[in-house]
């Protein structure tokens, strides 16, 4: 082993004493969730730039790196240090090596959360209801309320009908606008299990009087026992919550967060520089609108109920310290309540009040720009296209997603991580223009593809577009959906078995059958440092 390397052995050992440690994976999200290290953080080599200062605030966090043998190791290792990184070591043996040397292997994405909720059910038997159950007491007009706990996004695609649009991060601050008489039945509901354990779990920790319940295995279950879904529901709880109603649930989140170790302190205790060593995320955990609205200097927003199911990717650093705001005192304390038995070292701020918020909007994201890239204007570039003396292609290498929902006519898309092997499915072109949302990661696909002409007599000139695609259009151009050209297979995002209307029953029963087995890999795992109160 080199000084530029780390056993297996020995990042088990950290996560095991609760040091910190980031360990990233920098292979695409689709060959992540294949299988990786329960704590693996996927920041994929085509974004590491645009991503890791955001991710890994401090620059002397010890950081772990794998990949394969397209997004290697050595590049992100390279990139890193570049960036500032003065830790930066190689996961001895990658994959492999962690695998052979003993280390259990997780699938799927967002594993530690998954992971977790399936360890709450399993040591306080959280009540749930079945899908038959639950459309069997809305068909005998029972009193009861469906609330989903998902993003609201989720909530619009499909939802189980009656259900009320509720994210796990305000559940317990907004449930009573819903079920003020504590006969109600409240069932919460996501799409597989996590978030309505979590949800449920929440309002029973603080204190709701109502019997309440999850729904069994979620929209998944709901589908698999033949039911109907919704779609395109719109209904959300209220945005003003009663001040007796806001003043009890205070109290009880309140409750649970003391008891699972959240500790709490003013604001001015909390921010400004971070103990020497020691990684602090700072978050709001309101809604995207309240955020926007105005939020504490320094906090990036991470709704309570999304933290607490994506918290691997929020906070990649495990062992660090994260401080929660809001201006209620309910949700920074219930979410706290979670992610202290996650094993996080959590705060909450007491003090912060309306005219505390003083940032607006949204922050940028700190990233580097590469200097010296070639660039065109949309301008020259549709001049470009139009001509016939030189055939010019256009490569989006930003978000499949944002590709298929709109892109410039004519261009390919293909993964930064992966141009080498992309280049050789594209046709025959004299020049290169490099595209991606807002064209910063185009920049760096443009560098990239500087790198690689270096070692090649038959490259062609390779350009960025100036703004990417946001400058396109902005220039009063359009975009197309179709027809879409992939260089290869997209592999920068996992398609869930549980998100979408059209899953197949089959890959429905194996995400179910895989969540139900987490508990025991826990076991076998042995670095998760879960505590359920």
């Amino acid at each position: 082993m080199t000084p530029l390397e780390i056993s297996p052995e020995h990042v088990r050992d950290l996560l095991r004493r609760g040091q910190e440690i980031a360990l990233v994976d920098v292979r695409e999200e689709a060959l992540f969730a294949q299988g990786h290290p329960l704590w693996a953080a996927n920041i994929p080599l085509s974004r590491l730039e645009l991503d890791a200062w955001g991710r890994i605030p401090r620059r002397d966090t010890l950081v772990a790196v794998y990949g394969d043998a397209v997004a290697t190791a050595e590049r992100a290792h390279e990139i890193l240090v570049e960036l500032g990184y003065t830790q930066v070591r190689r996961l001895l043996g990658g994959l492999d090596g962690w695998a052979a040397s003993g280390g259990e292997m997780f699938i799927d994405v967002n594993t530690p959360s998954k992971a977790f909720g399936e360890l709450v059910a399993s040591v306080r038997g959280t009540p749930s209801v079945s899908a038959p159950e639950l459309r069997a007491l809305l068909d005998a007009g029972k009193d009861v309320v469906v609330v989903d706990a998902r993003r609201p996004d989720e909530f619009h695609t499909m939802s189980i009908p009656t259900a009320t649009s509720v994210p796990g991060g305000e559940l317990v601050l907004r449930i009573r606008e819903l079920a003020a008489d504590p006969a109600t039945q409240v069932v919460v509901n996501c799409a597989g299990r996590t978030r309505s354990i979590i949800g449920a779990q929440s309002l029973i920790n603080s204190g709701l009087p109502n019997p309440v319940a999850a729904l069994r295995n979620g929209t998944i279950g709901w589908v698999l026992a033949g039911q109907v879904l919704d779609r395109s529901a719109t209904a959300a709880a209220p945005v003003q919550v009663e001040a007796a109603h806001r003043d009890v649930a205070r109290a009880g989140a309140r409750a649970a967060a003391e008891l699972a170790g959240v500790r709490f302190a003013a604001t001015a205790d909390l921010v400004g520089a971070p103990p020497p060593g020691r990684t602090v995320y700072l978050f709001d955990v309101r809604s995207a609108a309240e955020y926007e609205a105005g939020h504490l200097p320094g906090f990036r927003h991470a709704p309570g109920g999304q933290l607490v199911q994506e918290t691997d990717h929020y906070a990649p650093v495990r062992g660090a310290r994260i401080v929660l705001a809001d201006d209620d005192g309910v949700r920074a304390a219930m979410t706290g309540s979670w992610l202290a038995q996650m094993g996080w070292d959590t705060w909450a701020v007491t003090d912060a009040a309306a005219a505390d918020h003083t940032e607006r909007g949204r922050p940028v994201s700190p990233a580097p720009a590469p200097a010296g890239v070639p660039s065109v204007a949309p301008d020259d570039l549709a001049r470009w296209l139009s001509e016939s003396s030189q055939v010019t292609v256009v490569v989006d290498v930003g978000a499949s997603r944002a590709y298929a929902a709109g892109h410039i006519p004519g261009a390919w898309h293909a993964s930064r991580s992966r141009l080498a092997v992309a280049l050789r499915h594209l046709p025959r072109a004299d020049r290169l223009v490099l595209t991606s949302g807002d064209g910063l990661l185009a920049q760096f696909a443009t560098a990239d593809l500087g790198r690689l002409a270096a070692d090649s007599a038959h490259a062609v000139p390779a350009y960025a577009l100036e703004d990417g695609t946001a400058g396109w259009l902005a220039s009063g151009r359009s975009v197309e959906t179709e027809p879409a050209r992939y260089a290869e297979t997209p592999l920068d995002r996992y398609r869930r078995p549980y998100e979408g209307t059209d899953n197949s029953r089959s890959a429905m029963e194996a995400y179910l059958e895989w969540e139900y087995g987490l508990v025991a890999q826990l076991d076998r795992d042995g670095t998760h440092n879960f505590r359920v109160i």
